[in-house]
């Protein structure tokens, strides 16, 4: 098992659960990933839950203050990081009634990895496409998913390459508990 402060792009482990954003800021945005969905968590509410089974298209992320930003989807600094400091949006599309559909999550202090916040993004579509995003609840296989994805290098970032390295990552975690 990793421990808490582990990280992946804007994918922590804070207190035993996964989430994407800074959970440790009082008044902060973010999403958990819990046994029965993705947890959006707002200040002064109780939040809402995305079960699994109404996700329905990978999970993409961009980046900004507000979720119709999508040109700031590529956008990164010469050294390689996400550029901008205002937090982030995971978008996807939801069925049962269909919509799309969008996550807000504030960033933390430290910069992310433009490389880790893309194999995040590929490890979320690829378990989506297979029909497992449930092992996103199970903080352990995260884990060892993480540990795979975050040894990589910042070289050869193709598609090809993503796919790749997300269907790996997913052999490597195994396949989770039941």
């Amino acid at each position: 098992m990793v421990e808490d402060g582990t990280f992946l792009g804007p994918l922590e482990l804070v207190g035993g659960h996964w989430g994407v954003g800074d959970a440790t800021r009082p008044g902060t945005h973010w999403v958990e990933f819990r046994s029965d969905g993705l947890h959006q968590r707002e200040p002064d509410s109780g939040g809402r839950l995305i079960p699994w089974s109404r996700i329905m298209t990978g999970i993409w992320f961009t980046w900004g203050e507000h979720s119709w930003n999508t040109n700031s989807r590529g956008m990164h600094t010469p050294k390689g990081t996400v550029a901008g400091r205002g937090g982030g949006w995971m978008h996807m599309t939801l069925r049962h009634p269909y919509e799309d559909h969008r996550l807000r999550f504030d960033q933390h202090a430290r910069s992310y990895r433009a490389v880790d916040a893309l194999r995040l993004e590929y490890l979320l579509r690829r378990l989506i496409d297979e029909g497992k995003p449930h092992l996103l609840g199970d903080p352990e296989w995260v884990g060892r998913a993480v540990a795979y994805l975050a040894d990589g290098k910042n070289r050869w970032i193709t598609y090809r390459a993503l796919r790749r390295v997300a269907a790996e990552a997913v052999a490597a975690a195994g396949p989770g508990s039941p």
